[in-house]
């Protein structure tokens, strides 16, 4: 580990000013911690993104600084969880980069002291499993509770299949078995790893987050199993140490050492999604999606195709991404193809828009088989059906400590409005949005900012189509108005 800056009172006021509070560090820092959190569970919210090095915990301010080994894992860990707000003890905790680059672990006296992160991902990393020591390090307590954990899967939206499961478990330690069911009206699955550190470092990290943006939420503790015994290996049950069992007659029975077996049947679930989890090799801002890599590229149908433009289509999923290319379909103009930046982002439009009313349709929503949109050539005629949006200065998610990464809402039929010049009244604003059709049946300035407001339309349907004509809209001298989804109503 490197000396470098130690987070001091007195190198925190030499280090003001001279870092933007955004600027990506490798060093976090984590608020609003309640008492009893201990220093491995603040670690185990950094694990699922990379290697965490270092650890400080101020727990007379309930804040603590942790540092990741990379600066890819820093940048992928603060932009997922500013779509999940991470818990820890059922309170939430907020996350940001510190100013600082890395702490220091040499001794300074009369302060408190970084620590060595209880290395968990060593156990994934190296095999390394004797680690107890290290996980008992500022307070971390010792995992007593076995090598099992049960999983209960919350709003089953999407696909949960077995191997989605092991993709996003493994990345915690070895799996040995994994056993799917239905019970009491629930999905959920029995997992055992090679070691009790595995699970317990699991549990820490995934329980309560989603697998997909929105749905398929993690219920994680530990069973009273001690280990599963199971008969087939198919898409409900495995043992990835035996190759030789049979794969059945999809009527297994899953022998385990409680008294009464559990029911067979699995969950169905709709659609064909990849699960949106994070990988330790993400890019800076990105996630990768396994079993989709890197498709960004949705398919949008049931359009209708009077109505729709290539600019209507980049101002509404800008709202869950930043959009780089749209295509509407030369001779099919009811479907259209939809390029963002990511397969995260490509996720989130996905949740929030497929079956959303759009000019009198219902809109259909999915992936495309296509990894990108290629522009036409030239000479080639497109009638500006395809534009590239790539350097757009409307795209809300540039900025990776955007506020907007908070602020994502499905369409609703209020709308947040933002960056009102002093000069634009209620009327005014209540006239424009009437000029485009809007029934308006309330509105509302925030008080503690008059630059802000909310306005409640008619209906989703218009609300959705008043951001389509409003974002952006030129209120003069280069004031433009900001228009997005709003969670309240009036």
């Amino acid at each position: 580990m490197s000396n470098s800056t130690s987070v001091t009172g007195n190198e925190k006021k030499k280090t003001k000013g001279k870092r933007s509070p955004c600027s990506p560090s490798r060093v976090l820092h984590i608020r609003q911690i309640t008492d009893g959190v201990t220093g491995a569970e603040v670690v185990s919210l950094g694990l699922p993104f990379g290697k965490v090095t270092n650890i400080l915990m101020l727990r007379g301010k309930g804040q603590a600084f942790l540092e990741m080994a990379s600066l890819d894992a820093a940048v992928s860990m603060v932009n997922y969880y500013t779509f999940a707000t991470p818990l820890l003890h059922n309170q939430p905790v907020y996350i940001q980069y510190s100013n600082y680059k890395e702490l220091r672990t040499d001794n300074q006296h009369n302060q408190a002291r970084p620590q060595p992160a209880p290395q968990c991902v060593n156990a994934v990393q190296h095999g390394n499993l004797g680690i107890t020591s290290a996980l008992a390090a500022e307070g971390g307590v010792l995992p007593s509770n076995g090598s099992v954990l049960r999983i209960v899967v919350e709003n089953v939206f999407c696909p949960v299949t077995l191997d989605i499961l092991y993709q996003i478990f493994s990345k915690f330690g070895l799996v040995l078995k994994i056993v799917m069911f239905h019970k009491n009206n629930q999905f959920q699955a029995l997992l055992q790893y090679a070691d009790a550190v595995n699970a317990y470092c699991a549990k820490m990290s995934l329980d309560g987050h989603c697998i997909y943006a929105g749905c398929c939420t993690l219920h994680i503790d530990f069973s009273k199993l001690t280990n599963l015994t199971v008969k087939y290996n198919n898409d409900k049950s495995r043992d990835f140490t035996r190759t030789d069992l049979p794969f059945g007659d999809g009527q297994r029975n899953v022998e385990t050492s409680l008294p009464t077996p559990f029911g067979p049947s699995v969950l169905p679930v709709p659609g064909a999604l990849g699960p949106l989890m994070v990988t330790t090799s993400a890019t800076p801002g990105h996630m990768t999606i396994p079993g989709i890599p890197g498709n960004s590229v949705l398919l949008v149908s049931n359009l209708n195709p009077e109505a729709i433009t290539p600019y209507g289509l980049f101002i509404l999923f800008g709202v869950y991404g930043d959009v780089h290319r749209v295509k509407i379909m030369f001779k099919k103009r009811g479907i259209a193809l939809v390029q963002m930046a990511d397969a995260t982002q490509a996720q989130l439009a996905i949740n929030y828009l497929n079956g959303q009313r759009l000019y009198g349709r219902v809109m259909h929503a999915t992936l495309s088989k296509y990894q990108t949109i290629q522009l036409p050539r030239e000479g080639q005629e497109d009638k500006g059906l395809t534009k590239d949006y790539s350097n757009s200065p409307l795209h809300r998610f540039k900025n990776p400590c955007s506020k907007n990464f908070q602020n994502i809402f499905p369409p609703s039929a209020t709308l947040h409005l933002s960056n009102i010049p002093p000069s634009v009244t209620v009327d005014d604003l209540k006239n424009l949005f009437t000029s485009k059709g809007s029934t308006v049946k309330g509105f509302k300035f925030f008080q503690k900012d008059c630059k802000m407001a909310l306005i409640q339309l008619g209906s989703v349907e218009e609300a959705v189509h008043a951001l389509i004509e409003l974002h952006n809209h030129d209120f003069g001298e280069n004031q433009h108005l900001r228009v997005s989804f709003s969670k309240s109503s009036i």
